[in-house]
């Protein structure tokens, strides 16, 4: 089958109309129409673009430089160049490397405090404001140094990768959806959920031990390896390694708890993260960049909506969810003769002895002997959590905004 196409034609002319010295029987391209008629399918045609399956070929003038975005390309967000671009594409790996770096790193001495609050049954002072637990945070590293904030913060990370290892795992080699699609139902919600509560239960025994290693004071604590939770948790499986009491619960007590927390929390982070997303895109719809709207502006509404969407639903769930927080850790920390740091004091350490039989004895034990203040102990942590995050958030934009402004 001989090519469709004239005599003398080599694809040279594609972008423009023909060459300068066009061979003999050849003749010029000078329309988009016959151009169009002679490229049938997606090109491969030196000198011009490499299309994607099912895209069309541009007309004459569309994706060259003259000629604005073309339609496999981003379009420029504003009139700064190369070097704005690349500094754009930076900053939006900057703002979310630094949220993560506030939610996972700074707000650790604040999780911390938070869990030592919420097993120390002895507390008198419940610290449901920010005041009072910044205070002890002072007292304790003063008196500690600035390691005994910082502690656990390696297993914490373990646990995050055993996670999401673990989902991955199991959405691979079973039907359980691991995202939902857009035509969700009931089936593939529930097995979404379900694939949630699984991967909890299996990491729950490394839960455990990063638990321990959060609250556990840095008085009587050796160093720990990294490993240490790993290592921990599987002989908290198969019931050997670190020596526990008679009062530590078995597994199957806590697999119940431990699975209900991280739905609820997975649930009730995914809505309100929708929910968030969809007002801040609603809002700023009015507000579509055009050719006048400055790089800044268009680049901080592609940035932070997902970030302030993302910290209201961690907010909205830690909240929501302390009470049966504080129920959770007390039922992983019993019988693991684990010593606290004496919160009302700053210094000192305290055992930890409850004889809790389950999650519903927990419950009425702290609602009978400390009140119903009791299930919120440590609060005022998340306020210091959430407010470093936002002000992280804040000084973030702010430099950001700068940056911007200056390159264009």
């Amino acid at each position: 089958m001989h090519p469709r196409r004239p005599e003398g034609f080599d694809g040279l002319g594609y972008r423009g109309g023909g060459r300068e010295e066009p061979g003999p029987g050849a003749r010029p391209f000078g329309s988009a129409s016959e151009l169009g008629h002679w490229v049938t399918s997606p090109p491969d045609i030196p000198g011009s673009r490499n299309l994607h399956w099912g895209e069309k070929t541009p007309p004459y003038g569309a994706g060259t430089p003259l000629g604005g975005a073309g339609l496999n390309e981003e379009p420029n967000l504003g009139a700064g160049g190369p070097g704005a671009e690349q500094l754009n594409r930076f900053a939006g790996f900057g703002i979310g490397l630094a949220s993560l770096f506030t939610e996972n790193v700074l707000a650790h001495p604040c999780i911390v405090l938070r869990r030592q609050c919420q097993v120390n049954y002895h507390a008198r002072n419940y610290h449901l404001t920010p005041f009072t637990i910044v205070n002890i945070m002072y007292s304790i590293n003063k008196t500690q140094g600035p390691r005994a904030l910082w502690k656990g913060m390696g297993s914490t990370f373990i646990v995050q990768g055993i996670t999401l290892g673990t989902e991955g795992i199991i959405s691979e080699f079973t039907p359980l959806p691991r995202e939902l699609s857009h035509k969700w139902n009931l089936k593939q919600i529930g097995g979404h959920l379900l694939l949630k509560g699984l991967t909890h239960v299996v990491a729950m025994p490394f839960y455990s031990a990063s638990l321990i290693e959060t609250v556990q004071s840095e008085i009587i604590r050796d160093n720990p390896g990294i490993l240490d939770c790993v290592k921990e948790g599987i002989g908290r499986v198969v019931g050997m390694g670190v020596p526990h009491s008679k009062r530590l619960l078995p597994l199957m007590v806590l697999t119940f708890p431990t699975a209900l927390h991280g739905v609820l929390h997975y649930v009730i982070s995914s809505i309100v993260q929708k929910l968030v997303l969809f007002a801040l895109k609603r809002d700023n719809s009015p507000n579509l960049p055009t050719e006048s709207s400055t790089s800044v502006q268009s680049m901080l509404d592609a940035y932070f909506p997902e970030l302030i969407a993302s910290f209201a639903a961690s907010l909205c769930a830690d909240v929501m969810l302390y009470p049966l927080e504080t129920v959770l850790h007390r039922l992983h920390i019993q019988g693991t003769r684990t010593i606290i740091d004496n919160t009302d004091l700053g210094y000192e350490v305290l055992p930890i002895n409850t004889q809790y039989e389950g999650m519903r004895d927990c419950i009425n034990t702290i609602k009978r002997e400390e009140g119903m203040l009791g299930f919120y102990k440590g609060f005022g942590a998340v306020v210091v959590q959430y407010t470093l995050h936002v002000a992280v958030l804040q000084l973030t934009k702010i430099i950001y905004s700068t940056l911007l402004q200056n390159v264009s």
